[in-house]
């Protein structure tokens, strides 16, 4: 069975979306790294889904779904760099806003839905969503306050959603209509 993680997409990342133009458009590509401004998607595999978020005004949004198709570079990345200052993926270039020069990045190729800034998380839900770690322990959000969210230190990384949560977020997306192209 499919894994579901989140990764929190950062008000200079959703402002680089919002400004390339790329509300309304799908994501072919996502990327993992291994220095902390850019998170690494250890765990997901092939087939998993990925729910970019992204917090405004203490408000949680789910920008994308996004199912993994591979984790390897593959033709449609361009050309490997050859020296430090050449671009990482070219042939993702209108995508490189989602972290292509991050520390060590890698390309995350993904079916997604479109980019959207106003699917938000009900703040109930938001109180009772819930992660587990690879040892299943689980976790809920710290700092959720009247159903809003104070502080988003604890969605910052990639994690692992329990099954009951990947479902409800799930539901936030499918209720709008809004699904990942069939393969």
């Amino acid at each position: 069975m499919p894994d579901a993680f989140t990764v929190l997409w950062t008000h200079d990342t959703c402002r680089a979306l919002r400004k390339a133009g790329r509300v309304g458009e799908r994501p072919p590509v996502a990327f993992s790294g291994v220095h902390s401004s850019l998170p690494a998607w250890s765990g997901a595999r092939a087939g998993d889904e990925v729910y970019a978020l992204h917090v405004n005004r203490r408000v949680v949004s789910v920008v994308s779904r996004m199912r993994v198709v591979d984790l390897e570079r593959q033709d449609c990345c361009g050309t490997a760099p050859t020296t430090w200052s050449d671009p990482a993926f070219p042939g993702h270039g209108d995508w490189s806003m989602l972290g292509a020069g991050g520390c060590g990045a890698s390309a995350v190729h993904v079916d997604a839905t479109p980019v959207r800034f106003d699917l938000t998380v009900p703040g109930d839900l938001l109180a009772t969503l819930t992660w587990r770690n690879r040892r299943n322990q689980t976790r809920v959000l710290k700092y959720v306050v009247d159903g809003l969210l104070e502080h988003s230190v604890s969605l910052q990384g990639f994690y692992r959603l329990t099954p009951e949560s990947a479902d409800e977020l799930a539901g936030i997306v499918d209720a709008v209509g809004t699904s990942i192209p069939a393969r």
